[in-house]
This record gives C-alpha cells, structure tokens and sequence, in this order.
C-alpha cells in the first residue's frame, strides 16, 4: 500500500488514493478512480508509512497520464466551459433564482457537474432533463454554500492577505461565535464575519491556544472569593494569566493571577 494525496482541482480538497502499483512522485499528473468516474489529479503528497491508516479502503490511482490523456484533460475544460454558458443560458429562459459557479466533465464523461448558489431550493429537474438531452451524458446539479463562493472568486481579507480559503483550506472546518467570545473579539459582524459573510475561519485557528491559556482563570463577569474578600471579575488577560477583580464590600480592583495572589 503507498498513499498519496491528489487535489481534483486546484482549489479543492485533498483526497487519498492508493498507489501501489504506480510509481508515483509529487507533481505528477494521474487518472484515478472515483465514485463519480475516472478523474484526472495532481499528486500533492506522499504519505509516510507510520501514518497509513490500514483500516480504512482507498480507491486506487489507475496510471500515469499520457500525452493523449492531458489533450482530453484540456478539451474536457473547454466543453465544460461551453456547458457553463448554455446551462446559463436555460437558467434564464426558466427564470430560475440560482447562480453557476462552474461546470466540470469527469475524466471520461461519464458525468457533467454543474455546482450552483441558491438561497433556496430549486426545482430544477426541467434544466438537468435539457442539459442531458443536449451533453448526451449524466448531469449532476450540485446546491453549495456561500463559501464555496468565496472560495472560488478569490480576495483580500480584513487582515490585507489573500483570503485564506483561496490560498491553502482545502475544507471548510465549523467556525462559532463561542470562539469570537472566547478570544474576546468584538462582535461587530463587520469585524468578525469574512468577505463571504460567514464567521472568519482564521477563529478556529488559534482557538486550541485559547482555551489552553484560559484554564484556571474564571470567566468575566463570574463572581469569586479572594483572601480579601467577594468580588466580581471585571476583565481577564489570558496571555499573562491575570485578572481583576472588583471588591463588592471596598470597590476596590485587585489582579490575581492563576493561582488567587495578587494585589490592590
């Protein structure tokens, strides 16, 4: 067994296949097989032996593409493009609220894939029956989220990068407003929601380091007993592992540290 990871396309998700019996290397071009069909991918990775997992089943990397093969990849591109253009084509004659994002073949044709944006659901069984008749092949009309969106079109965020989803997320992980909350963010949608609408993804990425520092110092706003008295939490700086702590017999503000010492 020899696992690589191969990207479908170049902003999409990492998936694994089984290359036993390929001789495969990073950036080489392969046709594997899928659920959908025979795809055409890019090896991303290597997976190093100690990190297999044996358990589970992986489809298998069929060869190594020829020069015939790479023609068929760029003439698929082409007329998925063209599907692009009359699926629009239908979607306005039909007067249907949905937006195309793209169209893509499977290696062998076996399935033409339009994703698509709708707030709602869409009855669209009229367009994939006329789609078939003109593409003489499966049509797969598949609903995503505004991320996906995103995704695609590409842009800066508020942090004047590249939009992360853009650069390297391959998937999209559950963001929380209880992580905005936990790193004591404002929330300003317009500083916590990203071009696309949703919650940054960038929260989840330093939320681990956040709980971490936060264990042993209690929540802003809890109430607490100190060895000069009950008091109530007025802030909490989880980087320094101190908070402040307003007196209810004195009003006076006291810093504790983790361990309840501290001074007026």
């Amino acid at each position: 067994m020899k696992i690589v990871g191969i990207k479908l396309n170049d902003n999409g998700k990492t998936y694994f296949f089984d290359a036993a019996d390929v001789a495969v290397k990073e950036n080489a071009t392969v046709i594997v097989e899928t659920e959908k069909g025979l795809q055409y991918g890019v090896v991303v990775s290597i997976v190093s032996e100690d990190e297999i997992n044996k358990d589970l089943s992986y489809k298998k990397v069929i060869r190594l593409t020829s020069k015939a093969d790479y023609k068929k990849h760029l003439s698929n591109l082409k007329d998925a493009e063209r599907a692009l253009v009359k699926c629009n084509e239908l979607i306005d004659k039909y007067g249907l609220d949905m937006k195309i994002i793209d169209a893509s073949y499977t290696f062998d044709r076996e399935q033409l894939i339009f994703r698509f944006l709708a707030d709602d659901r869409v009855d669209f069984r009229q367009l994939a029956k006329d789609l078939g008749s003109i593409f003489r092949t499966r049509i797969e009309l598949r609903q995503v989220g505004i991320r996906d969106k995103a995704k695609e079109i590409g842009g800066f965020g508020p942090c004047g990068r590249r939009l992360c989803c853009n650069n390297f997320l391959t998937e999209f992980d559950s963001v929380s407003i209880n992580m905005a909350k936990n790193q004591n963010l404002s929330l300003n949608p317009t500083k916590i929601n990203g071009v696309c609408g949703r919650l940054l993804c960038c929260l989840k990425y330093e939320n681990d380091n956040y709980n971490d520092y936060k264990k042993g110092l209690p929540d802003v706003g809890s109430k607490i007993k100190t060895k000069d008295g009950e008091g109530k939490v007025i802030s909490v700086d989880v980087f320094k592992g101190k908070y402040k702590v307003l007196l209810t017999e004195t009003n006076e503000i006291i810093e504790l540290t983790r361990n309840n010492e501290g001074k007026k």
